[in-house]
């Protein structure tokens, strides 16, 4: 009976050995959700009313809608930077460009391209929301074809 009594302790005790050396942890799952990015064109790029003339020359606007003519133009008329709103998640930072020119087509024929320049690259949105602004540099041909000149570009804007 001894015996048995000592081998029935050794095996608790072997039993217990075991659990004394186990670990457990636990972990965390984990997940953030943002806002679906909204991103409207509130404005459009307008390089105003251009005189063209006998040489090749530009017209630049500026991300804030200042407008600057080029030699042997003439330019009249309200200039605007486009500008596109953003809604998404309050305090989400949003990054924002697009196409680096466009093209312009007449609409009594010829064409136009503009270097299109960017007010930020990023955004970091408030709880109203976020916006950025397109500027262009407009390269007139010397005695550019008459017309109405429109192109469109696209602008993304994606969470960082």
């Amino acid at each position: 009976m001894k015996r048995a009594l000592l081998g029935a302790a050794i095996a608790a005790l072997a039993m217990n050995a075991s659990a004394a050396h186990a670990a457990t942890a636990t972990g965390t799952a984990k997940a953030k959700i943002l806002r679906q990015i909204t991103l409207t064109n509130t404005s459009d790029l307008q390089f105003a009313t251009i005189i063209s003339g006998a040489t090749a020359s530009t017209v630049a606007v500026s991300t804030a809608g200042a407008a600057t003519c080029g030699a042997g133009l003439t330019c009249t008329g309200t200039t605007t930077a486009a500008n596109f709103d953003l809604l998404g998640t309050s305090g989400a930072v949003v990054l924002v460009g697009g196409d680096s020119s466009v093209t312009l087509n007449g609409s009594l024929g010829g064409t136009m391209s503009a270097a299109l320049s960017y007010s930020a690259t990023n955004v970091t949105l408030t709880a109203t929301g976020g916006s950025f602004k397109v500027g262009g540099t407009l390269s007139v041909g010397a005695n550019q074809a008459s017309g109405d000149y429109s192109g469109t570009f696209n602008v993304t804007a994606n969470y960082q």
